[in-house]
Order: structure tokens, then sequence, then C-alpha cells
């Protein structure tokens, strides 16, 4: 990979000591949001959280899923991985690029890409209109504040507590920003995956809350994929948001995953 450079830097905090676990966030979130999820980490690993390109403190541009995995490997080094919906994605395709950084995987409510192109094209067609909104809206606090709340009220996460929402972390970011992100690492820019899954050949474990039909079901279909290294397992009583919504119990499974010999 090419060295870091400051353009390529990304704003990343490290706490505790011992094997490396990277954590990295979704869409509209920050560093900081991971750390429901960290504190139950720290005690027994190094755990890095960062802020992905075009979110937070530091955002730097990437023009591709594939530049902003590389730029997170770049900043975190060989470590084992945990990638939250964008940053499951983000995770992913590090993986796939550059495996000998990836020692172990957890993908959390992600997937490989939408398969079929027409979809494809209408996810990409989509997330290009809220971008356009987005960047029509200003850039204001009062902004940011309307995204989000529409962001938040939308089917995976209206169920969500005020804790679990995270709002704090969240306003780190800024809406021309998130505006890039949707255009450059959208779900609908996404090569699709699907075939190369069988090539990841560290040990994978594929998390979904068990409320969220849609991605405990491509949790299933990516594990029949990459086969006898993949994992899987449905977080109870939780939706999309697992490591907010249980982050001890996710916590708990991800410890129990990373000891095995």
């Amino acid at each position: 990979m090419p060295p870091r450079d400051a353009e390529r830097h990304l704003a990343t905090e490290r706490h505790g000591a011992g094997e490396r676990v990277v954590l990295v966030h979704g869409f509209t979130q920050t560093g900081a949001s991971m750390w429901a999820l960290a504190r139950h980490l720290e005690a027994h690993f190094e755990v890095v959280t960062l802020d992905l390109p075009f979110h937070g403190r530091r955002p730097r541009f990437a023009a591709s899923l594939e530049d902003a995995a590389a730029m997170v490997g770049e900043n975190c080094g060989a470590a084992n991985y945990l990638g939250y919906s964008l940053g499951g994605r983000v995770c992913l395709t590090l993986a796939l690029e550059h495996p000998e950084l990836v020692r172990r995987l957890v993908l959390v409510g992600a997937t490989p890409g939408i398969a079929d192109a027409a979809e494809r094209l209408a996810r990409r067609q989509d997330d290009e209109a809220l971008a356009a909104r987005l960047r029509a809206g200003g850039t204001s606090p009062e902004a940011l504040e309307g995204f989000l709340a529409q962001w938040l009220a939308g089917p995976l996460f209206s169920h969500l507590s005020a804790e679990q929402a995270d709002l704090a972390s969240r306003r780190a970011n800024a809406t021309d920003r998130l505006a890039d992100a949707l255009q450059y690492l959208g779900t609908g820019t996404q090569v699709p995956s699907y075939g190369r899954l069988g090539k990841l050949d560290m040990p994978v474990l594929l998390l979904a809350g068990a409320r969220d039909a849609k991605f405990s079901a491509i949790a299933k279909q990516m594990g029949d994929l990459i086969g006898v290294n993949a994992n899987r397992a449905l977080i109870a009583g939780s939706g999309h948001a697992a490591p907010f919504e249980a982050p001890e119990t996710v916590a708990a499974v991800v410890r129990e995953f990373l000891e095995r010999p």
C-alpha cells in the first residue's frame, strides 16, 4: 500500500492494550459513535476508532469505497476490523483488496453490494438526489439538525432511544461532506462482490440484529458464499443498529470470536 501522507490522514483514537481491534462507524456517525461498543472491549484489546472520509473532525477526500478502505488500512495497519453498515462495506472492501491487513473480520449490518444492475442504478440515483437536497439546504447547524432528524426517523432507526441514536457524535458532521459521502461511498456506487467472498480466508463473523430481516438474510447469504471460515450470529431484540441497541451483548459475541484459537 502507498505510504500515508497528510492528505490521507484520518483522525483516530486508541484506548486499551493488547491485540488491535479497529471499529469503523456508519453513515452520519463518527469515531465517537463507536464508543458505545468500545468501552466493553478496551479492557481486553487495543481499540482504535476513526472518522471515515467525509465524516467527523478531519474529513478528507476519497474517490471511491476502495480508496476509503485503503485510507483506513494505511492509518490503522494490520488488525482485526469491525465495520458497521457503511463501515462494514469499507472493511469488507479492505479485506478483499488488502487481506494481509485484516486478521479477523467482523461485519455488522453490512452488504457486499446490490447484485441487480437496475436496483443498483436506482439506489445510486436515490443517493445522488438526497445528496443534491443536502447541498441545496446549506451548511448551517439547523440544516444538519433537520437532516439528522429525517435520517433517524427512517425505518432502520426510528425505534432507537435518544441514547442509542447518539445525536451528539453525529453533530460533528457537515451537510456538504455527508452529501459527498452519499455520492462517493453510497451503496449504489459499490461494485458487487458476491463472487469474491469465497476468496476471504481470514475468520469472518457476520452479525445482524434479529429484528433486521433484510440484513439477517444478507448475513446468511454471505456466510454461505464465504464458506467454512464464516461465522454468523443474530443479536436478539435488536434491529439494524445492534452495536448501539445492545453494545454489551455485541461486545461479548465479538470478544468470544476474537479470542478463539
